[in-house]
């Protein structure tokens, strides 16, 4: 059987404790970081990010970006002695020049919750959020943020499905009732008005009108198995949309797909990793398709999607699949496609980092010749980054981007290369004369 993504999420699943030589990490951290500590006071200035077309915009011009996933900030926010972690993760990012983070904006249930139960929720935990957003603000870093999981780590779909069983309201107990029972439905509705207009205790602004956040992902990986013809999922994220733009009309939104082809798309058996893929009940082309989806998510792990764990098989499934893609943004919906997750695990038989350095090469040269070509491929976040100290909590995708030098240039390269074609966005320009061989 082959393995599921979500192998790589599950050590989000149990209680995280301080590190006791986090000390000597974050001095670490402080040492390379350090110029970057900021305080409150001062004022970062960002933009919302548009959509016109295929591209995304800031201030008027064409947007493409470099940038990763760090799912984990707002539950090491809460505790004090985790919480320098998100700072220094920032910084480091923004001294790569990267411009955007992926993070969740759920913990749904159990350890550290956010929201305890149905329209409950944990102040301090809401707050340990508010830190995330002002230190990323502070930092010229944008989140998108991820309002619920496919997947039983923080909660996920399972855990509305258990709430709504235990309150003797819920209609099944498949967790695939989240996207159609009316009683879990509005547990959602609640969970995501509370958080669109919450009012950042730090900042003072609320979330609905901070250019901070890039945008707002519906779920991560949608899969609705029980319905293959995936006429249950699109209604959930036709209603789901529809309900956030009535709220927050500023932000864009996107769904979280995998990006797998459904049992009507012509590419289900040509582009799909596998013949499973098309039964999963979701559809990249028509699930990303409607008019309050701003654009499209995909996801990017070839070794866990198929039999075939040849790299070289491997490298050439990255690219017929981001192309194929990039190709229906520019075709067919006429929307940016953002490549909101890619991976290699350090599982794999005969791994090598630098296999992994290769397959990031592949991904980040198609996204740099999408922007040379104005194409719709807008940009890329790895899944994820750490900062030192971490290791108990990784999985078997996580890097600390400075420990290998060439990982890092692959990083700090790309950056310069958007760079060059786009224009250095104001949060870039100190960093990226450090970086870059041309003076901006």
């Amino acid at each position: 059987m082959v393995k599921s993504p979500s192998s790589r999420m599950q050590g989000g699943n149990g209680l995280f404790y301080p590190i006791i030589g986090f000390a000597s990490c974050f001095a670490f951290v402080y040492m390379s970081f350090g110029d970057l500590w900021i305080s409150y006071d001062g004022e970062t200035t960002l933009s919302f990010v548009e959509r016109n077309g295929t591209h995304f915009m800031v201030d008027g011009r064409p947007f493409y970006f470099n940038g990763w996933n760090s799912y984990w900030m707002m539950d090491h926010a809460v505790d004090e002695s985790t919480r320098p972690r998100i700072g220094a993760m920032l910084q480091a990012g923004a001294k790569m020049g990267l411009t955007v983070c992926r993070t969740w904006a759920f913990s749904d249930g159990g350890y550290n919750a956010l929201q305890i139960s149905p329209g409950r929720f944990d102040e301090k935990v809401f707050r340990a959020l508010d830190y995330v957003i002002a230190e990323a603000r502070q930092n010229g870093i944008r989140l998108i943020l991820s309002l619920v999981n496919n997947l039983q780590a923080y909660g996920g779909k399972a855990q509305y499905v258990k709430w709504a069983w235990e309150e003797g309201v819920g209609l099944s107990s498949s967790n695939d009732s989240f996207f159609y029972d009316p009683s879990i439905r509005h547990y959602f509705k609640t969970y995501v008005k509370t958080v669109l207009t919450r009012r950042n205790t730090y900042t003072g602004i609320q979330y609905r009108d901070d250019p901070t956040i890039f945008a707002w992902e519906l779920i991560n990986e949608p899969r609705c198995i029980t319905d293959a013809s995936g006429d249950t999922l699109q209604d959930w994220i036709e209603e789901m949309s529809t309900f956030i733009k009535l709220i927050d009309n500023k932000h864009l939104l996107t769904v979280g797909l995998e990006g797998f082809y459904g049992p009507k798309n012509p590419k289900r058996s040509t582009v799909n990793p596998e013949f499973w893929a098309a039964d999963l009940g979701s559809d990249f082309v028509h699930n990303s398709k409607i008019s309050t989806v701003d654009f499209a998510s995909v996801h990017i792990y070839p070794d866990q999607w198929s039999h075939n764990q040849d790299f070289g098989y491997q490298l050439k499934f990255v690219s017929k699949w981001m192309l194929s893609h990039i190709e229906d943004g520019d075709k067919e919906l006429k929307k940016p496609v953002m490549f909101t997750e890619f991976g290699l695990s350090t599982k794999n038989k005969g791994f090598d980092p630098s296999q992994r350095d290769k397959f990031y090469e592949v991904i980040l040269e198609i996204i740099y010749k999408s922007a040379k070509r104005k194409k719709s491929g807008a940009g890329t976040l790895v899944w994820q980054f750490w900062v030192e100290g971490m290791e108990e909590f990784n999985d078997d995708f996580g890097i600390v981007p400075w420990k290998r030098p060439s990982t890092y240039k692959l990083f700090t390269e790309q950056s310069c290369r958007l760079a060059r074609i786009q224009g250095v966005l104001p949060s870039q320009k100190e960093h990226l004369k450090k970086l870059c061989s041309q003076r901006w």
